[in-house]
Parts: structure tokens; C-alpha cells; sequence
């Protein structure tokens, strides 16, 4: 037996079964591997990934079997002769032979290390960049909302914590770049904080007015206040060259404001210079700084065609009602149904004030659409969006060609389902200021609403280069590269969205959805099980449950979801019927979505679980019925 057993051990090496083997693991190993780095550069789908694997592995027994069979030589290939055959082949040929697949084994073997090597030091550097990002102090969390509005429909939700995965702005920092790190309060009041804040966001505004500056928005570098980091550090965080920071402090009618322009590389001073000013003389004292820092950076103002210099300014020079303004711009960054109330109050103020004041109505504009598009229904928010009607239309009369009143209208529309009235003032806004993220992402989700997904990816990328660390912006993302095809990168996306904001509203929901369109269900249960407690995780349950083995938990979570948010989410319930392929109760649910004037419905042409149902005559009715084209650029989910 010990004979039999040795006999055909050194067959197979004569055979070189054992080398052939060996150099087909490594090479399979080696071609998976360069399939999965080079597939979603082409946007090849996921599961071809799998099919090579599949293949690799298929192939394996295969190809050991015609080793032992066949063998190669001069004349050929042709079957293998018994080592004491007259036919079979000298030592030295068989020498030979083993030379030559030793020789293609160190080959493979050699590209392999360094394609390994390769990986581990991107690898590094992305681990590297990780840590850095853990740093970094965050702003606050994600926003109530209305179970019915999913994340994309109100571009307000920003928040950060650190950042990892697909990073947008993660290119060469353009020397005439800059952030404006939030002033420090030195009132000795915390209730002035506000003020504090407000003149570091105008000084955001003011420079973002220069041609080829690239200027960093209030979410991202606010949420280094206090930071302990290097300025190196934020620097490359935050993708900018230069650190803007300074203090302010408000006392018995005058103002006391210290600047300095960091070098962010090795934290060298390039300007710096004190202000001590009457109150009365706020306006002036901040030009002065814009300039300085502006001819500091050898920066111009812009000069596109079509675009005007954009100001938050009162045109009277009321100093009293800016400051109720600022406070009005604090509460609305906090996020929630509180703050937004407390916003209106503010910006209520500041036009009692100064009626005239056109970026205070436009701000009330926008407040309102959120109050009635995020926090109410019915009735009640139908008084909201008149009094955002309002507002916008009083802004756009005092000041035509002022962008936020342009974007207060357009965001108004949207939450209307006015499709071409929101993309004609998006598209506005951005022409007048096309230095503004948040006009282009505004675009982009009236875009992507019209069934244009390439050009949505497009407009929200732009806008994160100014606003790197905005969770919200890369669950959109996320989104809108699926509604595209590009699956890897949208996994990407929302992984780095869950990095920088963990308890960000929805983001596991999403994360549950691009495994249910993988048809993985044991990943779309687990990450619906992460998202926060609340009417999106109970969402994510059920859409997870619904491709899931347990039928009865799956009819349950669809029977809660009914009994819960019938009103609130009604869009959501018709998600569920789709993945049930339940096409009648689908529509049936779409159109108690219309009647709720539920906001999901702009989700519908980038929908990839609605989408496979677009060739179903009622689904070109619906479309119509809320005015939007029945076609789309969006990759369907076979």
C-alpha cells in the first residue's frame, strides 16, 4: 500500500500535476484580484467579480485532471504515456518541461507579491488618513425627520464625525485654497456665540465670491472648532492650503476682531492684523478682512458670465438686524424641528427690523419648506409652504439676482413637486453663484429627480470639494452613483457618509438597500439592525426581511410599517410591495404617496426597487400624473 501510495506520488511529478496546480491557484488568485480593482473602473457589475471566482474555481479540478491526462510536447499535446511506455518522455524532457513551468510560477508569483505589496500600501495610506480623520471634533448629529422624506429631499441634513472610504476631495490641494475655522467667542458670554459664528460663516461667503479660490463651507470647517489637530492636519482634512482663524469680541458697542492667515503645511503666519472697531462699523471691518486675505492669496472676484457678486449684507446697513439674522443662521444649523422654529423666530426679527432685507427672506423661505416638508403634514404644512411662497417671492423681488432667494424658490418647488419651476431656479442660483455647493447640489437633486443620474453624481462631487466632511451629501451620492450603475462606488460612499456622521438618519437603511440590490440577504438584515432606533430602522427591516427565507417576519414588519406610518411613509410601504413583486399594491400605495404629498415620490426615476416596473403602463400614468418624464438614465435592477 506504502508502494501504491508512493508510486503515485512521483506519477504526479513526472506528470508536473503538483506545478500546474500550483500555477493555477496563483494565477486565479492573481486574475480576482485584478478583477476586483479593475471592474468598477469600467463599471462592470458586481456579481461578474463572482462569476471569475466561480470560473477560477470550476476551472481547478479541471485543469488537474488534463495535466495528469495530457502532456505538452514538441508535436503537441497529446495524452501521457506510462512512465515505462516506449512513448514516454526522456528525463530531460521532462526537466525540461519543469523548468519552464517553474520559471511561469516565479512569474505569476512575482506580479503577484507586487500587486500585494501595492494593495497594502493604499491600504496604509487610507488607514493613515482614517486616524487622522477620527481627530477631528464633529458637529452635531443627524435630523428628525419625516419618515416619508428620504435623505436627498432636503439638502440640510449635514453633519460630520471623521472620514474614511471614497474621498471626493482627496486630490492635489490647490494653492489658492482656504477654510475658515469658526472665530472664537471671547465675550465672555456664551449666548454670543452666535455672533462669533456668524461673522466667520460671512467671511465664508464674502471669499467664496473670488474667482479660483477654493473656499470650504461653515459644515466642514466648523466642525474643528476647538480641534486639537495640527494645522497640517486640517489642512489636509479638509483638502485647503490655508487656515483663516482668529477671535472675536463684542463688548459696550464696540467689536474686537483678531485675524491670522496660516500657512496650513508648517503653521506659519502669512497675515495677521487686529480690528478694533465701532459696532456701528461691523460691515466695513469685515470687507476689510475679505480683502486682506483675498490679495494675501492673490485671489480675484469672480468673473463667469452670468455671475454677481452674492452679499448677506442688509442693503441699509442695519447692524441690528444682521445680528438677529446670525442667530436666526445658528439655530438653523442645529438640524432639528426646534432650532428650525427658533430660526423662523430669528429671521422674523431681523425683517421686523429691516423689511427690506432680502437674504433674511430667502433664509425664512427655506426654513419654512423645511418646517412643512420635514416636521408637518396635512394642513399644516400646507401653511407652511404659503408662507415660504411668501417669503421667496418678497426676496426675489427686493433682490432678482441674489442666489439664495433663487434657491429658497427652487427648494420650495421641489418640495411641491414643481419639477420644472425647481430646476429653472436651481439652475439659476448656480449661474449667479457658481461658486456655491450648495446651488450645486441643489441642481443636482432637482436633476436626478428628472431622471438624470450621471449629471446628479457630476453636481453633488463638485459641491463636496467645498464641503468635504458633509455625511448627508455622501449618502446622496451614494444614491445617486447607484441610480447610475456604479455600485462599488456607491458602496464606497455610504460607508464614508456612516464614518463621518454613525447616527446619520437613514444611512443604514441605504446601506440595507444596496444588499438587497446585491441580493444578499444576510448583510441587508444586519445593516438594517444598525440603524438607529426609529421609522427608518423600522424600514430597513422590513425591506430587508422581504428577500429574507422567513416569510411570516416578513409579513409582519410589512403589516407594522402599515399600522405605524401608513401617512408618513406611505412611499416606503410601496418600496416593500415592489420587492414583494406586488405590483397592484405597489401603485395602490404610490398613489396614497401622491395624496400625502409625500416627498419619497421624487425619488422615483432613481428608485432602482420602484424601477424594475417602469415598462407597467401605470407606471408612465403616475409619472405623469406628477409631472414627471416616464424616462431615466438609471441603471434597472434585473
Amino acid at each position: 500500500m506504502a508502494s501504491d501510495k508512493s508510486g503515485f506520488l512521483e506519477e504526479l511529478k513526472r506528470r508536473h500535476v503538483w506545478r500546474v496546480a500550483i500555477a493555477y491557484v496563483v494565477a486565479g488568485w492573481l486574475l480576482v484580484q485584478i478583477a476586483t480593482q479593475v471592474f468598477p473602473f469600467f463599471n462592470i457589475p458586481d456579481w461578474a467579480v463572482r462569476l471569475v471566482v466561480l470560473l477560477i474555481v470550476i476551472g481547478f479540478p479541471i485543469v488537474v485532471i488534463c495535466a495528469w491526462v495530457y502532456e505538452l510536447t514538441p508535436e503537441g499535446i497529446r495524452r501521457t504515456a506510462a512512465a515505462d511506455s516506449p512513448g514516454a518522455r526522456s528525463e530531460h524532457q521532462s526537466r525540461e518541461i519543469g523548468r519552464k513551468l517553474n520559471t511561469l510560477i516565479i512569474a505569476v508569483l512575482v506580479l503577484a507579491v507586487a500587486l500585494l505589496g501595492w494593495r497594502l500600501l493604499v491600504l496604509r495610506h487610507a488607514s493613515n488618513a482614517a486616524s487622522l480623520a477620527a481627530s477631528a471634533t464633529s458637529s452635531p448629529g443627524g435630523a428628525q425627520r419625516n419618515p416619508g422624506t428620504t435623505s436627498h429631499a432636503t439638502p440640510d441634513y449635514a453633519a460630520g464625525a471623521a472620514a474614511s472610504g471614497l474621498q471626493v476631495a482627496a486630490q492635489s490641494i490647490p494653492k489658492k485654497s482656504v477654510a475658515v475655522l469658526p472665530f472664537a467667542n471671547e465675550s465672555g458670554q456664551k449666548d454670543q456665540q452666535y455672533f462669533s459664528d456668524g461673522l466667520s460663516e460671512d467671511l465664508i461667503n464674502a471669499l467664496s465670491q473670488f474667482a479660483g479660490l477654493k473656499v470650504i463651507s461653515r459644515n466642514s470647517a466648523f466642525q474643528f472648532r476647538d480641534s486639537n489637530d495640527s494645522s497640517a492636519e486640517i489642512g489636509k482634512l479638509l483638502g485647503v492650503a490655508h487656515l483663516l482663524e482668529g477671535s472675536v469680541r463684542r463688548q459696550n458697542g464696540e467689536v474686537r476682531i483678531s485675524a491670522q492667515l496660516v500657512n496650513a503645511a508648517d503653521g506659519t503666519v502669512l497675515w495677521s492684523q487686529q480690528y478694533d472697531r465701532s459696532y456701528k462699523d461691523l460691515f466695513a471691518l469685515q470687507d476689510a478682512i475679505t480683502k486682506a486675505v483675498a490679495d494675501a492669496l492673490e485671489a480675484k472676484l469672480l468673473a463667469a458670465p452670468g455671475a454677481v457678486v452674492q452679499s448677506d449684507h442688509p442693503p441699509s446697513g442695519n447692524v441690528d438686524a444682521y445680528t438677529a439674522y446670525l442667530r436666526g443662521v445658528t439655530e438653523y444649523a442645529h438640524l432639528n424641528e426646534a432650532g428650525t422654529q427658533q430660526a423662523i423666530d430669528a429671521f422674523q426679527h431681523a425683517v421686523a427690523i429691516d423689511p427690506h432685507y432680502a437674504a433674511v427672506w430667502a433664509a425664512l423661505s427655506r426654513a419654512w419648506t423645511r418646517m412643512g416638508g420635514v416636521y408637518q403634514g396635512g394642513t399644516a404644512q400646507q401653511q407652511a409652504f404659503a408662507q415660504a411662497r411668501r417669503a421667496s417671492e418678497r426676496a426675489l423681488q427686493l433682490a432678482p439676482d441674489l442666489a439664495a432667494a433663487h434657491s429658497a424658490r427652487s427648494y420650495l418647488a421641489h418640495a411641491e413637486a414643481d419639477w420644472s419651476g425647481a430646476r429653472a431656479e436651481a439652475q439659476r442660483a448656480l449661474q449667479l453663484a457658481p461658486n456655491d455647493g450648495d446651488a450645486k447640489y441643489l441642481y443636482g437633486e432637482v436633476l436626478v429627480a428628472l431622471g438624470q443620474c450621471g449629471r446628479a453624481v457630476d453636481l453633488v462631487r463638485q459641491a463636496l470639494v467645498t464641503d468635504p466632511r458633509n455625511g448627508n451629501w455622501y449618502y446622496v451620492l451614494s444614491q445617486y452613483l447607484a441610480c447610475d450603475g456604479r455600485m462599488a462606488d456607491a458602496q464606497r460612499a455610504i460607508q464614508t457618509a456612516i464614518a463621518l456622521q454613525p447616527q446619520g438618519s437613514a444611512f443604514h437603511e441605504w446601506l440595507a438597500t444596496l444588499a438587497i440590490l446585491r441580493g444578499d440577504a444576510k448583510a441587508a438584515l444586519a445593516a438594517a439592525q444598525q440603524e438607529p432606533p426609529g421609522p427608518w430602522h423600522d424600514i430597513a427591516i422590513a425591506l430587508a426581511l422581504q428577500i429574507g427565507p422567513d416569510r411570516a417576519a416578513a409579513d409582519a414588519a410589512l403589516k407594522k410599517l402599515i399600522a405605524q406610518y401608513a401617512d408618513l411613509g406611505s412611499y416606503q410601504i410601496a418600496e416593500v410591495y415592489a420587492l414583494r413583486k406586488d405590483p397592484d399594491n405597489m401603485f395602490k400605495w404610490l398613489e396614497r404617496a401622491r395624496t400625502n404629498r409625500d416627498p419619497g415620490i421624487s425619488n422615483l426615476l432613481y428608485d432602482r426597487l420602484m424601477l424594475p416596473y417602469r415598462h407597467d403602463p401605470r407606471f408612465a400614468a403616475f409619472c405623469k400624473k406628477i409631472g414627471l418624464p416616464a424616462t431615466t438614465d438609471a441603471v434597472v435592477m434585473k
